[in-house]
């Protein structure tokens, strides 16, 4: 049962992140405006291939976490899936740090449940 949990909160942090890909790759000077009201509105133009440059890497974080469920072994699995959830973690933490603690919640804090539901199958 708890490995099926740390599956579907892996995907919805996958989700998570494919969604800030469409975001910054494809959205960033019309819904991103609305989604990021602090930023300068006048920035969202100059900025445009910086987000998207973050959005590639929001997209590499959501293709390892998905690549991870498709692994045929669970301890593999499970590493690959903790390795990816960290690097999450590391990014809310950093982004909460640095730009708003919003970032930790919506990014860093999914990324540490699904950490903690992982170890937790690997040390029953």
């Amino acid at each position: 049962m708890i490995i099926s949990i740390a599956q579907i909160v892996t995907v919805l942090v996958a989700l998570l992140h494919c969604y800030f890909l469409w975001l910054e790759m494809f959205a960033w000077t019309t819904k991103a405006r609305k989604v990021f009201r602090n930023f300068p509105q006048d920035l969202f133009v100059p900025t445009k291939s910086m987000a998207a440059n973050q959005g590639l890497y929001n997209g590499f974080l959501a293709a390892g976490l998905f690549w991870s469920l498709l692994i045929s072994s669970p301890i593999w699995s499970s590493n690959v899936a903790l390795f990816f959830l960290v690097c999450v973690l590391v990014a809310g933490i950093y982004g909460g740090v640095t730009v708003s603690k919003k970032i930790f919640l919506i990014q860093g804090a999914p990324a540490l449940v699904g950490i903690l539901l992982w170890l937790s199958v690997k040390f029953i």
